[in-house]
């Protein structure tokens, strides 16, 4: 495992990390803390020193799973990052008081059985959050005070993550990959610049870049995959990297082809990890041979100038006249 250094905040994070929506289950099943704890273990002796978590992932069951796991290696070299703000009801920017920031600080310390959080994320919040100073003073009121060493965001869109720069953000997380190209343009520029890291999430656009869908694939009916093709429930970019199913499962087979390989998956992240401005990927596992496939993609060779064109022609062929404007 290679090691990155996420912008400002200083910590050398495994290049390949682990994103927890998935910890302890597979999407709709019921939480096993077991899974949990035995996931947690693989990434870390895979060399994975980086979690990234939120407040309402298993309804705040992955956060404690992970302060639980925290407890039993007091060494503590391991970073974590969760995430605050989806649990608001109605997720207004209304909601977005002082009280409720707290509030969900105050959450996380617990779940995660911490003084201090090392980094916490907006988690998504509403594109007028991001012309609203007061949030950001709070956040940084509760970095003086130690509740927190370092903020940042999470986005949807790459003009939230521009505008979040205008604040003393120390990381984005984003979405990125072969199908999502956007933010290489210039947000990384732009991030690279002020010295904020960057945490690539949805980098397998939801297992697409698997390789192994078909258009008979079939998701269970608690799976966002099957629920939110359209934007039902949240932000149709988090499901499938919100590009249309059948045209992604296309340009899979045709990146497997064009680029050679039984193991698309491992070389979508190693393309990935090809960008400078990238800190680490945080894909999903929900057992422990699912961290074995992730973190291999740190072992292998760089992308050849050739394959990276093969990449980029197919995200131009299929998806960048539509999806590039999207987000």
């Amino acid at each position: 495992m290679e090691y990155r250094t996420l912008g400002k905040t200083g910590y050398k994070i495994s290049e390949v990390s682990l994103g927890t929506w998935q910890l302890g289950s597979k999407w709709g099943d019921p939480f096993s803390n077991q899974d949990a704890q035995e996931t947690l273990e693989a990434a870390y002796q895979a060399g994975v020193n980086f979690f990234d978590t939120a407040d309402i992932y298993q309804d705040g069951e992955s956060e404690k799973a992970i302060g639980e796991f925290l407890a039993a290696h007091p060494e503590r070299d391991i970073i974590v990052s969760t995430k605050m703000g989806r649990a608001l009801d109605p997720h207004t920017i209304d909601s977005y008081s002082k009280e409720n920031l707290e509030a969900f600080v105050a959450k996380s310390l617990k779940n995660l059985k911490t003084d201090s959080l090392d980094l916490i994320l907006l988690h998504c919040p509403p594109t007028d959050a991001y012309y609203h100073k007061e949030i950001f003073d709070t956040l940084d009121e509760m970095k003086a005070d130690g509740r927190i060493k370092h903020y940042g965001v999470s986005v949807e869109r790459i003009e939230e993550a521009i505008k979040a720069l205008d604040y003393d953000i120390s990381a984005v997380e984003i979405i990125f990959n072969i199908l999502r190209q956007k933010p290489a343009d210039l947000f990384f520029k732009l991030a690279q610049a002020q010295n904020v890291g960057t945490i690539i999430r949805v980098p397998l656009a939801s297992g697409l870049l698997t390789g192994k869908y078909t258009l008979e694939t079939t998701f269970e009916k608690n799976d966002h995959r099957n629920f939110n093709r359209n934007g039902e429930a949240f932000d149709k970019g988090e499901t499938f990297a919100g590009v249309d199913y059948a045209t992604g499962v296309r340009a899979a087979t045709e990146l497997k082809d064009q680029l050679g390989t039984d193991n698309l998956a491992q070389t979508a992240l190693r393309w990935i990890l090809m960008f400078d401005a990238v800190s680490t990927i945080i894909p999903g596992a929900s057992n422990a041979a699912q961290i074995a496939s992730n973190t291999g993609a740190a072992d292998l060779q760089p992308l050849t100038h050739e394959q990276m064109l093969i990449c980029q022609n197919i995200y131009e062929e299929f998806f960048e006249p539509t999806v590039k404007y999207l987000w």
